[in-house]
């Protein structure tokens, strides 16, 4: 899907919703706030202020509070990048903590000695924590598609609040809330299929697709044809929004490449004469949930509904690429790393033709060269570098995680580094970000435990033989 269809996907989601709380809204919407300008001046803050304390006030029951939320949230539809700031500052600014009663519920609990009232002085600290931004925003839980509405707000808030300690403060209670109605035992695991699922729900799919976006219609057909599965975790308050998903397809051996994996012309083969799935794409659908995870969850539940549903299946393992490895070794070479070549790396590019820069600036020039990056001169080198980055590469000094996100995310999991694949991606962004070099990550159902108790408590990285030879 080009960005142009999926910028229309969501001014359609956009409009469906402000249309259906315009309904909710009611005699309690305000005509004039709706023509409030795009950018949120002053005057027109100032109103929104005075909307924000009646939603608190509750007054009217339960129906006139859907009634001011729903106005509340429409307002904020329809306002451009500009108005969004100043609305969620006007939130954030005006419905904070009581800072002086925090200090004063503290004060009072340190002089408690009797146990009943220092229960009782705790009790009044915890309310005094609670911002009454809490309750304007759990207002919106009532609301047709309110949560969705909520997680779309923390996607704002999230590329907003890094210089802004009002807007960062109001992004991590907004992560809080979400973080409770998200628990992993209130979702639904589900399989999207071609002839199951709605049109509305596989155009999402192309979408929210963010590891190889999926070109047409046909292509999605292709992904999710017999021999290929997709399942994707729902919310119940939004039961037609996955939140993320996995591409899986059932082949014969592990997969070594995703132009072989995703080749529309390949015969479709027999799942039930499968011996292995391979998950090759994982996709969060929802930037508003950045943070709260439940991907770990994904794989596990799938490996265990796919072997319930095919006996042959007897390896479960991933193709996944190295997004952050081409910016380490650019990082790398633009540190001017004397180590970074070895002595047999410097023969292989001896040999090669042309660019006399020496060795480091040959490689250099070939690894900007797409088509020189894949010449066999560079598969040992860029190979080695690789099982570097991914096995030995560490986010901060002394840390226990490793550079590569992906890497973090499937090492947590449990899973080993299988196998390295040379010209596994020949995609642009395939060599852009991982030098086209795809990784199989194995998930060994008897080894999970041990390896992420190995990794999380002491950064220990399960690899195989084939990828520690290249260390």
């Amino acid at each position: 899907m080009s960005d142009k269809s999926k910028s229309g996907f969501l001014n359609r989601t956009l409009k469906n919703l402000r249309q259906a709380w315009q309904g909710i809204a009611g005699s309690e919407y305000d005509e004039s706030a709706a023509s409030m300008q795009p950018d949120l001046p002053e005057k027109d803050a100032e109103r929104l202020l005075e909307q924000m304390h009646a939603c608190l006030e509750t007054r009217g029951g339960e129906v006139s509070a859907r009634a001011r939320a729903a106005a509340l949230g429409r307002a904020y539809l329809a306002l451009n990048e500009i108005g969004k700031v100043r609305f969620l500052e006007v939130l954030a600014g005006n419905f904070d903590v009581d800072h002086a009663a925090v200090d004063a519920a503290m004060l009072a609990l340190q002089g408690i000695t009797e146990q009943g009232a220092r229960y009782q002085g705790e009790a009044d600290l915890r309310k005094t924590l609670d911002p009454p931004r809490l309750k304007l925003l759990t207002q919106f839980n009532a609301l047709p598609e309110g949560v969705k509405f909520l997680v779309d707000m923390r996607a704002d808030l999230l590329a907003l609040a890094r210089d802004n300690a009002h807007l960062r403060g109001l992004e991590q209670d907004l992560k809080g809330l979400l973080n409770t109605w998200f628990d992993i035992d209130f979702l639904e695991l589900r399989r999207i299929s071609w002839d199951a699922s709605s049109a509305s729900l596989l155009e999402k799919l192309i979408a929210y697709e963010a590891v190889h976006a999926i070109e047409s219609w046909d292509d999605l057909k292709n992904r999710l044809d017999s021999d290929r599965r997709c399942f994707a975790y729902f919310h119940p308050r939004m039961p037609d929004e996955p939140l993320i998903f996995v591409e899986v397809a059932l082949v014969d051996g592990m997969s070594d490449s995703i132009q072989a994996l995703l080749d529309d012309t390949a015969p479709v083969i027999d799942p039930a004469s499968a011996d292995t799935a391979i998950f090759y794409s994982i996709s969060n659908a929802q930037k508003g949930l950045e943070g709260i995870s439940f991907g770990n969850f994904l794989i596990k539940g799938v490996v265990s509904s796919l072997a319930g549903e095919f006996e042959g299946l007897n390896t479960f393992a991933t193709l996944s690429p190295m997004p952050g490895f081409r910016a380490w070794l650019d990082k790398r070479l633009a540190d001017g790393d004397k180590d970074l070549l070895t002595a047999s790396d410097r023969k292989a590019l001896k040999a090669i033709d042309g660019n006399s820069g020496g060795t480091k600036g040959k490689f250099k020039a070939l690894l900007d060269d797409q088509d020189g990056a894949l010449c066999e001169a560079m598969q040992g080198p860029l190979m080695r570098l690789a099982a570097q980055y991914l096995a030995l590469e560490k986010k901060r000094q002394g840390g226990f995680r490793v550079l590569d996100p992906v890497a973090h995310f499937h090492l947590s999991n449990g899973a080993r580094i299988q196998r390295l694949n040379w010209r596994g991606d020949l995609s642009s962004k395939g060599l852009s970000q991982s030098a086209g070099i795809m990784v199989n990550y194995l998930y060994k159902l008897s080894h999970l435990e041990a390896n992420h108790e190995a990794y999380t408590s002491s950064g220990k990285v399960a690899a195989s033989s084939s990828v520690r030879s290249f260390l």
